[in-house]
């Protein structure tokens, strides 16, 4: 068991497999972006040796993401080698949807067994605006995809950014009135990279469910008033999906995090939004033991932040979201 200095039990792992996208979202990279180069990043076999390292120490949790997680070379055996490893019982994604038209089947197949998937708007134009790069139309196949997959419940990841989609907020929620989808609403944070926009353009969760609250009806409150992940989670009445709302800004959940982060190039990071790393991949690749590294694991997860620094003006400017995963 990996415990924090506050006693919690951190067992959930997020693993970026990339920093690599093929879409470039206005609130996660410039659209200029370099990434870095694929020695730089952990292998297939590194990143298998240390989730068998991390299932050992009591993380059953893993939620692989990127940049994009599937455009990872070999993204498939990949999948399967984590959900064959003893102690592991749950492997989700966060994906933009791009590929999953052709690789939800495949994924399923492999163990994976959920899915995130980023859609701002429901507005061909505005999603372009967005993503600067997208297609709305392959990401909607890759939601019937993964849904077809039984990659379920699907979960439809929403970051509303004021000037660009605070307008669509009320359409996205329609869609749970048909779809047994839970629809959750993110409050932008801000990284290196686009903080300007991040702090500027935020769109808070109260903003959110007035909205929806004036077009559609009472939000009434599920999962018996209890945080689903990271989301707080309501319905409308009659929907067959949920409405989630991840306020990390507004309404911190700091208290509750079981969770630390994998970067692409083999870094622990301990919070989201806090700069502090533990680098694994160093010396697992100049020959550290397995204690060696169960024991720097350890003390990293020791020292985990209590949380976020944001009411206090607090940022972290060392990394893009690209590089951490979310």
């Amino acid at each position: 068991m990996a415990l924090d200095r506050f006693g919690r039990n951190i067992h959930y792992l997020r693993i970026s497999l990339t920093d690599h996208c093929n879409l470039r979202c206005v609130y996660c990279m410039p659209e200029d972006m370099t990434f870095r180069p694929n020695a730089e990043m952990m292998q297939d076999g590194e990143i298998l040796t240390l989730v068998q390292l991390f299932a050992r120490l009591g993380f059953d949790k893993i939620r692989l993401t990127g940049g994009e997680p599937t455009v990872r070379a070999n993204i498939v055996p990949i999948v399967r080698g984590i959900a064959g490893t003893p102690g592991i019982r749950s492997v989700s994604m966060t994906t933009n949807g791009v590929l999953l038209g052709k690789l939800a089947g495949p994924l399923a197949e492999a163990g994976l067994q959920r899915v995130n998937i980023s859609l701002d708007t429901l507005d061909p134009e505005r999603f372009r605006r967005v993503t600067r790069w997208g297609k709305l139309e392959q990401v909607w196949e890759g939601i019937l995809a993964a849904e077809a997959a039984g990659l379920t419940p699907v979960k439809i990841n929403v970051v509303v950014v004021r000037g660009y989609n605070e307008a669509d907020v009320v359409d996205l929620a329609r869609l749970t009135l048909e779809h047994a989808w839970q629809v959750r609403y993110i409050e932008m944070m801000p990284f290196a990279g686009a903080t300007d926009l991040q702090l500027r353009q935020v769109v808070k969760a109260e903003e959110m469910q007035a909205r929806i609250h004036a077009a559609l009806g009472p939000l009434e409150p599920a999962n018996g008033g209890e945080l689903d992940g990271e989301a707080r989670v309501f319905h409308l009445p009659g929907a067959r999906g949920e409405i989630g709302f991840i306020s990390s800004v507004s309404a911190p959940f700091c208290a509750a995090c079981a969770r630390a982060r994998l970067t692409a190039d083999g870094r622990l990071r301990l919070c989201l939004l806090r700069e502090k790393e533990v680098d694994l991949l160093t010396p697992l690749r100049a020959g550290a033991s397995i204690d060696d590294l169960r024991q720097i694991i350890l003390d990293g997860i020791w020292l985990k932040p209590w949380g976020h620094g944001l009411a206090d003006g607090e940022f972290a400017t060392n990394r893009v979201m690209s590089e951490i995963g979310g």
